[in-house]
């Protein structure tokens, strides 16, 4: 086990391309959904449970060893708005082209050939935990965080909004963050018996429908 790798991957100057992405951010604030720190946890607590569920079993399910080009096909079936996937591809490839710098390794290079335009990056996460020496927990606990760690970063950019507020509303959530990655965790051990059809299937389709239209809008300070 190497937790200082863990340390390194969740690491928001980790060049894997994160820092372009607000989680939604960007659009909730333009609709008056974010506006405070109260509101900003409401937001990353609602993002945690679904979106951060769901990327937090498959990324685990990655790292146990399940197969990339199915989990792939279940975090497809798991994303109905085409600019999430298309953004879930582009961090992924990106997240992978700083893996394979960092930790190069057969397996990720097996990864790059085998998805030349970048897998879902909570699949690629998970690979590259275990390429790191990291366990399946530490990449839920790495993808749960990474949920509402975006979102909380770039909100103070988006609202000038104290770095001490956005840190308090992580800390807050530290707790829920724990049930999340350990819940992820047992659902990518089903998965490995039944299969991906046993992960997580938690919505948010307001972060869907709210992609869709912040793909479409000009002037924008976040990719998504």
């Amino acid at each position: 086990m190497n937790r200082a790798a863990l340390l390194l991957l969740a690491d928001g100057r980790f060049p894997a391309g994160g820092h372009a992405h607000s989680g939604g951010a960007e659009a909730a604030v333009h609709a008056g959904r974010i506006t405070d720190a109260a509101s900003l946890e409401a937001f990353c607590r609602g993002r945690l449970h679904t979106a951060g569920l769901v990327a937090a079993a498959l990324a685990a399910a990655a790292a146990l060893g399940l197969d990339p080009r199915e989990l792939d096909s279940a975090a497809e079936a798991r994303t109905p708005s085409p600019a999430l996937r298309a953004v879930a591809r582009r961090t992924g490839r990106q997240l992978l082209r700083a893996a394979r710098a960092t930790w190069p390794c057969p397996e990720l290079d097996a990864l790059a050939r085998a998805f030349p335009r970048g897998a879902h990056q909570p699949v690629v996460l998970g690979v590259v935990a275990g390429a790191a020496g990291l366990e399946p927990l530490d990449a839920a606990y790495c993808a749960a965080y990474e949920s509402v760690g975006g979102p909380a970063t770039a909100t103070v950019r988006l609202l000038s909004l104290d770095p001490f507020d956005a840190t308090g509303v992580l800390a807050r959530l530290a707790p829920e963050t724990d049930r999340i990655a350990s819940r992820a965790l047992r659902a990518a051990r089903e998965a490995l018996a039944e299969g991906p059809d046993a992960l997580p299937t938690a919505s948010a389709p307001l972060l869907e429908i709210a992609a869709e239209a912040h793909a479409a809008r000009s002037g924008r300070l976040f990719a998504s």
